[in-house]
């Protein structure tokens, strides 16, 4: 027994040794000590590096615990290395000036990426561009459910005005609100079809948790209610069946449907001249862009659930807010259009069978009109 406690005790200096910022890691709780504080300050620096953080200080605590970091028990000392301890007998108890986190210590694929891209070019211009200028610091979210208007206010649009261009692009506001940049910036980057449930009541959208709730079930009772032939496919009838018992429960929506990019590493390989302006991309009826469709139920941490619809859905009276010309079309107005078309050949074709048929009689009827 004595010779196993031993052996436990060598284990753990062996350890200590071994691995002493492991154990003796400073905790986010003894960062928040000073960083919680609203009124943490710091007076702008002359040299602009050393200025760049001077409004992030403060540290909201709520809004970092739903970041996608700390949802990954990312702790502040995993990205800002350079804290290796904190000495309470300075005013400051770590570096006043801390090195710029390099997020390509975790993020080796997004950082290969970039490193091709045209916003990696514009650093040779002068222009400093950290993935924070994009991603921001501290709050960083999950983006999977996030919709278009989301995605581009917290990317895109932090520096490019899109009316100033696309002239070129026809219904430019409807490409805007539907299809995310990245489609067609980056057009290598597989992309999918999100469908959300919007609140007609409060113009907002639904989140998971508010569907859910309605339908009185738990996240993995969705599918099997609403898949009832258990292909674990949603079709159209089993779709509208889906949006009849949400209006039996008063959720009144709209269901969007966005054209949004996968989350892949590639995504940040944005370069100059790679986009594309190939309508028919979307505007056709075997367009791989509409292969690929979910209904998405956001959930409280930013996370998604996805549950695959088949694409047919985006042809349906549901989907009225959702058109891609050539690429998405109603089968049943095909239908009314077919008849009307029809319609207007035979009215046609019955008037001039009508005409040939009656001449003979017509010409009597003039001749005997001519004779009395």
């Amino acid at each position: 027994m004595k010779t196993t406690s031993l052996f436990h005790l060598l284990f753990i200096v062996f350890l200590s040794c071994l691995w002493p910022s492991v154990l003796l890691a400073t905790d986010n709780s003894e960062c928040m000590d000073c960083h919680s504080d609203e009124g943490l300050t710091r007076e702008a620096a002359g040299d602009v590096s050393l200025s760049r953080m001077s409004d992030q200080l403060f540290l909201d605590n709520d809004k970092f615990h739903l970041s996608v970091h700390h949802l990954n028990e990312i702790s502040c000392v995993d990205c800002h290395s350079d804290i290796e301890e904190l000495n309470y007998d300075n005013e400051i108890p770590h570096k006043a000036h801390l090195e710029p986190v390099n997020c390509t210590a975790c993020h080796e694929a997004e950082g290969e990426a970039f490193s091709q891209s045209v916003h990696m070019e514009i650093r040779g211009k002068g222009i400093t561009m950290q993935c924070y200028a994009c991603h921001g610091y501290h709050y960083v979210k999950r983006l999977a459910s996030a919709s278009v208007a989301e995605r581009e206010n917290l990317f895109c649009l932090k520096c490019h005005n899109a009316d100033n261009y696309h002239d070129w692009l026809p219904q430019k506001q409807a490409h805007f609100a539907f299809v995310e940049c990245t489609v067609c910036h980056a057009p290598t980057v597989p992309s999918h079809i999100h469908l959300n449930f919007y609140d007609l009541v409060t113009n907002k959208f639904f989140n998971g948790n508010q569907i859910i709730e309605a339908l009185g079930i738990g996240f993995d009772e969705f599918l099997p209610l609403i898949d009832t032939n258990k292909d674990n496919i949603i079709n159209t009838n089993e779709f509208e069946d889906l949006l009849l018992i949400l209006r039996q429960k008063n959720i009144y929506t709209e269901v969007h449907a966005e054209l949004v990019v996968e989350l892949e590493p590639i995504l940040h390989n944005v370069i100059k001249g790679g986009s594309t302006n190939e309508c028919e991309k979307c505007h056709s009826a075997d367009s791989p862009l509409f292969d690929a469709v979910a209904i998405v139920l956001t959930l409280e941490d930013g996370s998604a659930e996805h549950y695959e619809v088949e694409k047919d859905v985006l042809n349906s009276f549901s989907m009225s807010s959702f058109s891609a010309l050539g690429g998405t079309r109603v089968k049943f107005l095909d239908k009314i259009g077919l008849l009307v078309i029809l319609g207007g050949i035979c009215g046609a074709g019955g008037h001039l069978f009508i005409r040939l048929v009656t001449a003979p009689l017509r010409r009597r009827n003039k001749e005997n009109e001519q004779d009395s």
